[in-house]
């Protein structure tokens, strides 16, 4: 079940965050994420807060991508990490072109 929920939502071209309501992690990268006009359907937020497998689904994302903690980032099928990568990609300019060449916004 984690591993279908996961493998299901993260695609090439688009940006895949899984989050937890009340995190403040969560909540700076979608603020973060706000800033830019993602083309339709090429950002998807999964919150696994009410999923009855958010343990297994964050066990499978530690196995995946090294980490357990959300938010957990895709542009298209590679992990960026979680919000410090986020915050690191924002302050040196990267995100934008990141966004671009994922094709997620224009």
């Amino acid at each position: 079940m984690a591993e279908r929920v996961v493998d299901g939502k993260i695609k090439l071209g688009k940006v895949s965050v899984f989050i937890k309501k009340g995190c403040p992690y969560c909540s700076r990268s979608m603020e973060i994420f706000q800033k830019f006009s993602f083309k339709p359907g090429q950002l998807e937020v999964i919150d696994i807060s009410d999923l009855k497998d958010m343990d297994k689904i964050q066990d499978y994302l530690l196995e995946k991508t090294g980490q357990r903690t959300v938010p957990r980032i895709f542009f298209g099928k590679e992990s960026i990490g979680g919000c410090s990568e986020l915050l690191s990609l924002e302050s040196s300019g990267k995100l934008e072109e990141k966004l671009k060449a994922s094709g997620a916004i224009q």
